[in-house]
């Protein structure tokens, strides 16, 4: 069996191990040493450009205004702009991790209220498909942070490619982001019949952006939950809505995060929102059984170690 096939089939097995109540459940995601394990967040989309990084940045500013200690994560390994859209400059990225050059720590740059960002790189073709060895030595090295944060929100590239699918089974709470594009309904639908039929994923928490009103999102939202009732097994939670706003363009042309430049606006109080929702949801929803983002002993579990 090949090593991709082996680390697919360990997720599996650890998806069996999750409903289990065994000695691998830590309660209150806190770990032996009294630190508590961050919740770890995926933003995750089927179609590029419907906005999903910069959900990620303006909903991670708000949490760190709500004292959250925050880590943003660009996943995008081939095409990053997480840096871009933080306005920061960071001298090394995760192709340098990726290639043994740097550790996380050495990567890792302070943005903007203080959260904390591991940027990625751009034209390098080499890091879009992560080896089996590189996923788990990256899974190993985030140890480094342990007790540091309380998210960490993964903004991962668009599609549903391995490395997308890869560190949305590493989150605790995926985000699905979509707009009112047919397009981008039906491949917010793919992903999540992706994770789900292959994954094992159940849940999922639905953004919906760029909207005239609310109206226009719930409808969106309608839309996919007859489908997904209708052949999958999962639930989708309505998380909120970004109103459209035409200044989105100049937030990203002065490489500043809409929440900054105007505080006051409607879509900054909507970004706001979602935040809230995103802190309630993961204060009342039960995590899947571990804290995924560290099951590498779940992993060693599954080969008999």
């Amino acid at each position: 069996m090949k090593d991709l096939d082996m680390v697919k089939e360990h997720v599996d097995q650890a998806g069996t191990l999750r409903s289990l109540s065994g000695n691998f459940a830590r309660p209150a995601l806190g770990g032996g040493d009294g630190k508590k394990f961050p919740q770890v967040i995926s933003v995750t989309s089927g179609k590029g450009g419907v906005g999903k990084t910069a959900v990620a940045a303006n909903v991670a500013i708000v949490l760190a205004r709500m004292g959250k200690k925050v880590l943003v994560i660009d996943a995008d390994l081939g095409l990053a702009n997480v840096d871009v859209v933080f306005g920061v400059t960071p001298q090394y990225n995760l192709n340098h991790f990726f290639a043994g050059e740097r550790s996380l720590s050495e990567i890792v740059v302070e943005g903007p209220e203080g959260i904390q960002i591991l940027p990625a790189g751009s034209g390098i073709q080499a890091v879009t498909h992560l080896s089996p060895e590189q996923k788990l030595r990256f899974l190993e090295a985030m140890d480094e942070f342990h007790g540091d944060f309380d998210i960490i929100i993964i903004d991962t590239e668009a599609g549903i490619s391995e490395n997308v699918t890869y560190f949305n089974v590493a989150a605790q709470e995926i985000l699905v982001v979509t707009t009112s594009d047919p397009t981008a309904i039906t491949d917010a639908y793919a992903i999540m019949k992706l994770m789900s039929t292959k994954y094992h994923e159940k849940r999922f928490n639905l953004i919906v952006n760029s909207v005239a009103d609310q109206d226009e999102a719930l409808d969106v939202y309608k839309k996919l939950t007859l489908v997904a009732n209708r052949y999958l097994d999962i639930s989708i939670d309505y998380l909120g809505c970004v109103p459209y706003d035409k200044r989105m363009r100049e937030a990203i042309s002065k490489q500043k995060v809409m929440v900054e430049l105007y505080p006051k606006s409607k879509i900054s109080c909507a970004f706001e929102d979602l935040a809230e929702n995103l802190t309630a949801v993961m204060h009342n929803v039960q995590p899947k059984g571990t804290q995924q983002f560290f099951w590498k002993r779940l992993l060693s579990f599954g080969q008999g170690e």
